[in-house]
């Protein structure tokens, strides 16, 4: 199976994480070329980074399909996906099914750690109302398993355990395309 990686993210420092009854912060989230993902520790140069052993949210995926249907019901059509604050939005790719489940993009382990749940202050960076469209596809958390980095672009997509031996993931990826979900 192919996917579309179409935007890649990072923020520094956290604008609404951590700023309950606050006014949130003004860092800005960037538009990069490349994500470069580290085991166990996150997605250098986010606010995220090292910050707790074995963390589920080391990445964020958001679903592009959710994004332009996001747009549409609140009439947002020149809204940023980074606005969602999610690392990566990929076209293609069934984010639910991953979850709990090791999966691989251009080359890089993760694990699926669930639904990237969205929270009240998405009715302020995106639009009122926007948190409760947005529950049950808020996108997926996950832990890095390999170090390896993302780019804007295609990727195959290779589900299930990760595995050392060569032999065992091509067997895996063939029995993945014989069943259509490779």
């Amino acid at each position: 199976m192919t996917s579309r990686l179409e935007f890649l993210c990072l923020s520094s420092d956290h604008n609404y994480f951590g700023h309950h009854g606050r006014e949130p912060s003004t860092h800005p989230t960037l538009q990069v070329k490349e994500l470069h993902c580290v085991a166990g520790r996150g997605v250098v140069g986010d606010r995220f980074f090292n910050y707790r052993p074995d963390y589920a949210g080391q990445i964020t995926f958001f679903s592009a399909e959710i994004f332009s249907e996001l747009q549409r019901e609140f009439s947002l059509p020149h809204a940023s996906p980074g606005l969602t604050r999610r690392n990566v939005l990929v076209r293609g790719l069934d984010l639910p099914d991953l979850s709990d489940r090791d999966f691989c993009l251009q080359g890089v382990w993760f694990r699926g750690a669930g639904e990237c749940k969205p929270c009240y202050w998405m009715n302020t960076a995106l639009a009122p109302d926007s948190e409760a469209w947005l529950r049950g596809r808020g996108g997926l958390r996950a832990r890095i398993l390999t170090d390896g980095t993302l780019r804007l672009g295609l990727a195959e997509v290779v589900r299930g355990a990760r595995h050392s031996s060569p032999t065992v993931l091509v067997q895996q990826m063939l029995s993945d395309s014989s069943t259509g979900q490779f």
